[in-house]
């Protein structure tokens, strides 16, 4: 089977000499020597994983499931560069296909239980979902309105007759008396009487229709609880059997298995993501790594974190905690400089203390308040959550500047724009820095290309924005929850099928720009290179850039006019 795949099925060779900057590390700590170990995803291996995505675009098979993808740039003994490519867990039920790394070993020694569970798991999903599509669920559903119907008419014409008894007893009371009276009273008495009588009369026979139907619902719905619980029990105790024979090796030699390597309970899928496939393969096959990157291909994932196209770094639960082990005895590669353009900072090198390796961050404004940074495509503006989202521009620059842990970002950019990012450099320029952004004092002038032909030539979008907790990152135009959101446009030119445009945001919101552009009441084009909100177009970066930014200094209290060339 052939799993080795020349370098030009996916690239022009020259890029190799070209491009090699990083965009993320993989890391881990030696398990041995403590030592921090990583491995990058650079400009070079996502745009071999771009042509494995047009791959995948032109054959149906790879588009019925979601899944992890990773392709690993390697170096062989007499120098040459391959490319592996692996993909998550089963693709289409299959764990071996042509062209693709095989999984880790062990899996075999399970498989015919495996295909046993598996069989038994697929028979449970089947119940569940005709224990969920049941008839008698829709006829509660419906037969449970009517009677609220029922009720309710039944209690407005009630409210109504109460209201006209009221006005009946002050009339009689007026008018009559004694035993005329004792009559009329008792007479209205009895009608309220009768109508609590039909109210209880429905209830009892809405509980007498729906409750057989609500036990069994209920009885369905117990089994399904079962049903789900034989079904992580089985899968628990699937993974169990795969972790102890599964077994991983590193660039040192050394196998463990994934029940060695994580005592403590490993998650389910371990060991079948995509890094650990290709590392173990390298490993094994005396195959240098030299970068690797991973992305996400097929619908988006059940909690919709995952989008179709972007690029993800190690899973924090299943692949992160082998990362230590997998890249233990890997040789690190020589540096890859980030081309700076108007000069910048060096982050220190590995043997030096470093975190990242040699990349040259790029300045444009420094003084002793305040530090204006260029910032790249990929990188964050500030440290994620989780260990794998440490790299960033504030990271960089704390690890590199004597002062750095008391700078602090005075606004971001999102991960996959590029331009003009601020740092305050103490306390008292990041409160006044930060107001000028909250009043909006400070003039923005963001470049972009949209993938389409924009009509009109300027023009100012005012949709309000929103962000779904419940789908995170992503913003929707929402005039009732949303906030107030402008942006002025200006045509700068078309291009072929596309349109650079000009964007000053009067607000600030989270993904303004991405949004207005691509919702059909803004312009109805989405940003090159946009995934999120709908560009399929395949390149290497989002098209947008903080070219100008204009603000006064605070201590200096002048005017500063901040550009930074569109690198598009």
């Amino acid at each position: 089977m052939v799993v080795l795949h020349a370098l030009s099925d996916f690239i022009d060779c020259d890029f190799a000499l070209s491009d090699l900057s990083p965009s993320y590390w993989y890391e881990g700590r030696c398990l041995q020597s403590g030592n921090r170990l990583k491995l990058p995803r650079t400009s070079m291996s996502e745009a071999i994983a771009h042509r494995l995505m047009q791959q995948l675009a032109n054959n149906d098979c790879y588009s019925r499931e979601g899944k992890m993808y990773g392709i690993l740039l390697v170096e062989l003994p007499n120098g040459e560069q391959r490319v592996l490519k692996a993909f998550s867990g089963l693709l289409n039920g299959c764990s071996l296909v042509e062209g693709w790394v095989p999984p880790i070993p062990g899996r075999d020694e399970v498989a015919l239980e495996e295909a046993r569970t598996l069989a038994e798991l697929d028979a449970i999903k089947q119940e569940i979902l005709t224990l969920k599509q049941l008839t008698e669920r829709q006829q509660y559903e419906t037969l449970s309105d009517e009677f609220e119907q029922q009720l309710q008419a039944m209690s407005d014409r009630h409210r109504h007759c109460k209201h006209q008894r009221q006005e009946k007893r002050q009339q009689i009371c007026d008018t009559l008396t004694l035993e005329a009276l004792a009559i009329a009273l008792e007479q209205l008495a009895e009608e309220s009487r009768q109508q609590g009588i039909e109210r209880r009369q429905l209830k009892r026979q809405q509980n007498e229709v729906l409750q057989p139907l609500r036990q069994l619902i209920g009885a369905t719905d117990a089994r399904i609880s079962e049903l789900k619980q034989q079904r992580k029990a089985l899968s628990r105790q699937l993974q169990a059997q795969m972790h102890a024979t599964y077994s991983l090796t590193n660039f040192l030699g050394r196998s463990l298995s994934l029940q060695q390597l994580m005592p403590g309970g490993l998650p389910t899928g371990t060991g079948d993501c995509c890094a650990p496939k290709l590392l173990h393969y390298a490993a094994t096959h005396n195959l240098k790594p030299l970068a690797m990157a991973e992305f996400w291909w097929g619908a988006s994932s059940v909690n919709q974190d995952k989008i179709q196209g972007e690029f993800y770094g190690a899973c924090i639960e299943r692949c992160q905690p082998l990362m230590g082990f997998l890249l233990s005895g890997l040789k690190p590669n020589p540096p890859a400089p980030f081309p700076a353009r108007e000069g910048g900072v060096r982050s220190p090198s590995p043997d030096r203390g470093g975190v990242w390796g040699e990349v040259t961050l790029p300045i444009i404004y420094e003084d002793e308040w305040l530090i204006a940074v260029d910032k790249p495509a990929g990188l964050l503006s500030v440290p994620g959550r989780y260990s794998d989202r440490q790299d960033s521009v504030l990271s960089r620059l704390r690890h590199l500047l004597p002062d750095g842990m008391a700078l602090a970002s005075v606004h971001r950019l999102d991960q996959e724009t590029s331009g003009i990012l601020l740092v305050a450099r103490d306390r008292q320029t990041h409160k006044q820095l930060s107001q000028q952004f909250q009043q909006r004092q400070v003039h923005k002038v963001y470049e972009a290309i949209l993938s389409g032909i924009a009509i009109a030539e300027q023009g100012v979008i005012d949709l309000p924005l929103w962000g779904d907790p419940e789908n995170r990152p992503y913003q929707k135009v929402d005039w009732q929850n949303g906030k107030p959101s402008l942006t002025q446009f200006q045509v700068i030119s078309r291009e072929q099928d596309y349109t650079r445009v000009e964007f000053t945001p009067l607000t600030g919101r989270t993904h303004q720009l991405r949004v207005h552009a691509a919702d059909a009441r803004g312009l109805g084009i989405a940003i090159l290179g946009d995934r999120l909100y709908g560009c399929d177009a395949v390149t290497t970066r989002l098209h947008l850039h903080a070219r100008e930014l204009n603000f006064e200094h605070p201590q200096l209290k002048k005017t500063l006019y901040l550009k930074a060339i569109t690198p598009f």
